[in-house]
């Protein structure tokens, strides 16, 4: 007699942040960056005006030397791209934003911020879109269809996100 079949367990779904950290782990390391929290959490370290017209492009790690404490490294630099006309106001929140960094860190990773002055990718300008508003019906479709969720989180992230597919889609329709 064989004995019954055990029922196989199904794969659970797992949230997309869990697979884009081990997929984006590599790129990150090449820019010295241990891992996504400063790249993920910069618009809640810096404030979302800031966010904006700024973003962390490398942390510069010093070189251990021979005869330091193993245990006990120096601070790093972290360098940030912003645009010229919001530079004078990030160097002057410089103190501020390291301590909000180590304190998302949870250990005084950055020492020091430098700053590069420069255009910052148009990802503000795509995400809060320049773009004429999305008619009032649209919008009125998308929380009726996130409604169905009982979930308050789950339902504001489904709201945004088919309000973010709609924007794109009108971006795209406009620019064609």
């Amino acid at each position: 007699m064989t004995p019954p079949a055990t029922p196989r367990k199904r794969p659970q779904a797992r949230p997309l942040a869990d697979l884009i950290g081990t997929a984006m782990s590599p790129a990150l390391a090449a820019k010295g960056f241990a891992g996504r929290e400063i790249i993920s959490g910069w618009s809640t370290i810096v404030g979302e005006r800031l966010a904006l017209r700024s973003r962390p492009l490398k942390i510069d790690w010093p070189r251990k030397r021979p005869d330091s404490d193993a245990e006990r490294s120096e601070p790093a630099t972290l360098v940030v791209l912003v645009e010229s006309a919001f530079a004078p106001e990030l160097q002057h929140a410089a103190p501020v934003l390291m301590a909000r960094i180590n304190a998302h860190l949870g250990w005084p990773a950055v020492g020091r911020v430098v700053l590069r002055q420069g255009p910052v990718a148009s990802i503000a300008q795509a995400s809060h879109g320049l773009a004429a508003p999305l008619a009032p019906a649209l919008v009125e479709s998308i929380e009726t269809a996130a409604a169905a969720f009982a979930e308050p989180a789950l339902k504001d992230a489904i709201t945004r996100l088919g309000l973010a597919v709609s924007r794109k889609a009108a971006r795209t329709r406009g620019a064609g």
